[in-house]
């Protein structure tokens, strides 16, 4: 058997955690939202739920809360608690997650409900390689959770974002098939730049993950003249095997542009920037809209206005929205009216492609990381923003991915999907599809293998599936890594912009 000792040291603390992770907590690109009362009912029942199944099982409630029978359980209490708040009101809860009691006792029973063989390409990953500077990202080490290995404070906060924990919350600790390191907000940010990807591939190959990660490019064509950056863009091109091109157009806020430069006081540079990543390739842009705390600032910044027209005008090039213009706490969880939509959320994208022509399953891509994790807390909001994506965007367009390292390993991401499903009120109102097996293998990564060109990979790793289940077994149940209060992203942010994001 491989020894993977290095790889799979998680921590341990005195609380057990839930498997299935409801926060509050933050990438540290927004603010948490606290919990509602439906969340802090669901949590105190699920802790209910696993001291009786504990007892029952003959074993301890973190055992319990390690297990898969633990992740159903919390699925199956929010389900629960979701259905009563909304019959309290007259009403049916949008979404749900269809899973059993029998799951939350039996360990073969949850496994065929929550678990599964499918393509999992999650296309937004990050880590920071401290390997190659220790000094850097102190970002990550004011994150405010203990450290995931034998250190604590700083350095152990740190440690939860190395190579190392990159390899182990996402290839191990869930059913991830494949992934894509994606560039960060400026070229100046050490720690996970392309040699740094390139070291990440380097580990894949020598762990047994050969071809499983892929890497991004980062773009920056506001940074400074334009032409040194489209230059920068054609070394690198050259220099690495680049999957796509990663930008964000918001930052720093001083040069923030649009991709079809609609607006005169902002630097007119998008249709140049798109040209330059015709001729150089690979065709595929993939651009952060929505999440807009990242700059403090207004949701302007990152609204996908532009994207409709710059599709319609560029239909050779890709262009993927990360988070699909969502808002934490903001609006757009609701059906979308094409008479009214609503100002916030992922119906600024909805419409801007409408406006524009751009018809579903075309040339634009709805991704779904840190979306669908504030999202599946709440199942009437996370159907409407999955129903309107896949019926606006298109099935064939909406893209798995979970903003992970930051969250943690995303297992209960991929749990939560696999279970969820859309009310059949609300496919028959509203036009939304089933959540069928197809569709979620589809999100989970058919359209993205196709977008790519990749042939699919499946398992996990050099792994036996003994080996996966020990090594799940024998771990403290998940946690997330970012700040948990508002004053704790406050500070993240202010770091963010004063350190990173000029």
């Amino acid at each position: 058997m491989r020894d993977w000792s290095h790889i799979l040291r998680g921590d341990e603390d005195d609380e057990p955690r839930l498997p299935i992770k409801l926060g509050p907590v933050s990438n540290g690109e927004f603010h948490p939202i606290p919990h509602g009362p439906v969340v802090r009912e669901a949590i105190r029942r699920t802790y209910r739920l696993a001291d009786e199944n504990a007892r029952r099982l003959n074993m301890s409630r973190r055992r319990f809360l390690s297990s898969i029978t633990g992740a159903a359980a919390t699925l199956f209490v929010l389900a629960a608690c979701s259905k009563e708040e909304a019959a309290s009101r007259g009403e049916r809860p949008g979404g749900t997650f269809d899973v059993s009691e029998d799951a939350t006792r039996d360990t073969a029973t949850a496994l065929e409900e929550l678990g599964g063989e499918e393509f999992i390409f999650d296309v937004q990953t990050h880590y920071v390689n401290y390997d190659a500077d220790p000094g850097i990202g102190e970002w990550t080490a004011a994150f405010p959770q203990s450290g995931c290995e034998e250190g604590r404070g700083a350095a152990g906060a740190k440690a939860c974002f190395t190579a190392e924990a990159y390899f182990r919350e996402v290839f191990v600790r869930s059913d991830t098939s494949m992934t894509i390191l994606s560039a960060l907000p400026t070229a100046s940010l050490a720690g996970l730049q392309p040699d740094d990807m390139a070291f990440a591939i380097d580990v894949a190959t020598r762990l047994g993950c050969d071809g499983r990660v892929l890497m991004h490019g980062g773009a920056y064509p506001h940074h400074g003249p334009i032409e040194a950056a489209l230059a920068s863009m054609t070394e690198l091109r050259e220099r690495y095997d680049i999957a796509a091109w990663k930008i964000y157009t918001m930052t720093p806020t001083d040069a923030h542009f649009y991709f079809d430069d609609h607006d005169p006081d902002r630097p007119q540079i998008g249709q140049r920037f798109i040209d330059h990543v015709r001729e150089i390739g690979p065709p595929i842009i993939c651009t952060h809209k929505g999440i807009s705390s990242i700059v403090g600032s207004t949701p302007e910044l990152a609204d996908p206005r532009d994207i409709g027209p710059a599709a319609a005008r560029n239909p050779d090039i890709a262009f993927v929205v990360y988070h699909s213009g969502f808002e934490p706490g903001g609006g757009g969880t609701g059906p979308y009216d094409p008479d009214d939509p609503d100002p916030q959320g992922v119906d600024r994208l909805i419409r801007s492609l409408q406006d524009a022509g751009v018809e579903p399953n075309s040339n634009v891509y709805a991704e779904l990381g840190g979306t669908w994790w504030f999202l599946m807390r709440d199942p009437t909001a996370a159907a409407h923003v999955l129903g309107k994506l896949l019926r606006h965007v298109g099935e064939d367009r909406v893209l798995w991915g979970t903003d992970s390292i930051w969250f943690g390993t995303p297992q209960d991401q991929i749990q939560a999907m696999r279970t969820f499903q859309i009310s059949e009120e609300l496919q028959e109102r509203h036009g939304y599809p089933a959540l069928t097996d197809e569709v979620k293998a589809k999100i989970f990564g058919v359209n993205a293998a196709r977008l790519y060109g990749i042939e699919p990979i499946t398992g996990t790793c050099d792994l036996t599936a003994e080996e996966v289940e020990a090594v799940r077994a024998s771990m403290p149940p998940p946690r997330t890594y970012g700040p948990e209060t508002y004053a704790e992203a406050a500070a993240m942010i202010a770091a963010h912009q004063a350190g990173y994001l000029v």
